[in-house]
């Protein structure tokens, strides 16, 4: 369990009179073992923030820790990251589901290799497949399909093999953006059940990105609210989905549908 801490991340795309400011000074906290819903509409920069965790988004100032680590040092100066807790310096602290589990997975690579490659290479060669059958069972997956192709797997399967994924690395951190919202709505409800389930006996950090408010009230104990760039309310989820202060969030939460929005 660890600590995901952004503080006052600007992300700036372009210069000058072209320049795009995708986020605007955004401050927030994932406590350990905690997962903090961010919310907000497309072009919001919700994304943006998840991408820049991760290193795949530039990070014009500000900064991100893991546990008081800076990550971007590490980035900036190329030395191995979080190399003071012991762990491979090829292991990422932070992973990051995706949206579209179709088009993070190799259509080429069984499933089962796809896990293996974001094995620690400290785990021997003798023990990866019972490690990859281990992430399988952990994720409600068949172990004996390790050795099926993305393509003849359902959508909820496929992103059920991308959380296995993120999990192999052992991260201290996951992001998971918009997981759900590729998925059909009779799918959706088990992928939440397995991520507040991991959330329990993993004890699992995690930043997780929706649209929806619904979706969010269902696996986050605090949720922030995005809007242009910048935070607009954070705090508890059932406070403020309950009782907004912001008219953004009044807005947001009076397009969810009654049955869902009184729903825990």
């Amino acid at each position: 369990m660890s600590e995901l801490a952004i503080e006052d991340l600007v992300v700036r795309y372009g210069h000058g009179a072209h320049a795009h400011v995708a986020v605007d000074g955004v401050s927030l906290t994932v406590p350990p073992g905690e997962i903090v819903g961010l919310v907000g509409e497309s072009g919001s920069g919700k994304s943006t923030i998840a991408r820049a965790v991760v290193g795949l988004a530039p990070v014009t100032s500000g900064r991100i820790l893991i546990d008081g680590v800076e990550l971007s040092r590490g980035r900036r100066s190329g030395k191995p990251r979080r190399s003071d807790t012991g762990r491979s310096p090829r292991s990422r602290p932070v992973q990051m589901v995706f949206q579209d589990p179709q088009s993070s997975l190799d259509p080429r690579m069984s499933i089962g290799s796809s896990i293996a490659e974001a094995l620690p290479p400290d785990v021997p060669r003798a023990r990866r497949r019972a490690e990859i059958e281990r992430l399988l069972e952990l994720v409600h997956l068949d172990p004996q399909r390790a050795d099926a192709r993305p393509g003849e797997l359902s959508g909820g399967q496929r992103q059920r093999v991308a959380i296995a994924r993120a999990l192999a690395s052992r991260p201290d951190v996951i992001v998971a953006d918009e997981i759900t919202s590729a998925l059909d709505v009779s799918v959706q409800g088990a992928v939440l059940n397995l991520v507040r389930e991991l959330q329990r006996e993993l004890g699992l950090s995690m930043l997780f990105i929706s649209h929806n408010l619904a979706v969010v009230r269902y696996v986050a104990s605090s949720v922030a609210v995005m809007r242009d760039g910048r935070i607009v309310e954070h705090g508890d989820t059932a406070q403020i989905l309950e009782s907004p202060e912001h008219p953004y969030t009044r807005e947001l939460l009076a397009a969810v549908p009654e049955p869902l929005r009184s729903a825990s």
